[in-house]
């Protein structure tokens, strides 16, 4: 059996199941926020492990795991993001409850998510302007939430509303140019 790969940096996840499952993966060290409620505690240690190791954050795919994020890089801005889309984080079929997160993910998306890491910062990419994301169909319409959806997924950026699909995607340098290609691979489908 080959050994996991082995983590430097620190795993932020929402709970004990979420480290369980990622240990099938991966041999890191988790910081658990203990659900959608993270105290002044929990953002200290997260600010220490990130000056000492660095932190990839991974939380679900929904509103509490977004909502974690938002308030971990507000204290916390150059924290690293893994995502798994919500398809890749729900649980088995057969599970009455079909929930969805971190603990669901099979090994190899858990794997796959931690290996195409971005950084979450500010650059100096221009601001993608919100005519040009009506234009492709990105806000307003009816297809613009599967279409939000395919593109965080596509740049593995995450799922984002239309006002915070034009944050991200400054905070991971996708231009204006980018965002079109990438867009047009949409419609070839």
């Amino acid at each position: 059996m080959n050994k996991p790969l082995k983590i430097q940096e620190m795993i932020v996840v929402e709970g004990r199941s979420d480290t369980q499952n990622l240990a099938r993966a991966v041999n890191a060290d988790t910081i658990e926020t203990g659900g959608s409620a993270i105290n002044s505690e929990t953002i200290d240690r997260i600010k220490l492990a990130m000056q000492e190791r660095g932190v990839i954050v991974l939380t679900d795919p929904d509103f509490n795991g977004n909502r974690i994020r938002h308030i971990i890089t507000q204290h916390v801005p150059n924290v690293w993001h893994a995502y798994i889309t919500q398809d890749e984080g729900r649980a088995a079929k057969d599970n009455p409850h079909k929930s969805l997160g971190v603990e669901h993910a099979s090994p190899i998306v858990l794997q796959r998510a931690l290996a195409s890491v971005a950084h979450h910062q500010m650059t100096n990419t221009a601001i993608i302007d919100m005519d040009i994301l009506q234009a492709l169909g990105l806000v307003a319409g009816t297809q613009a939430k599967a279409r939000r959806s395919w593109l965080g997924d596509k740049l593995h950026i995450g799922y984002s509303n239309g006002k915070q699909l034009q944050k991200r995607l400054q905070q991971y340098n996708i231009d204006a140019q980018q965002l079109k290609t990438t867009m047009a691979q949409y419609e070839e489908i």
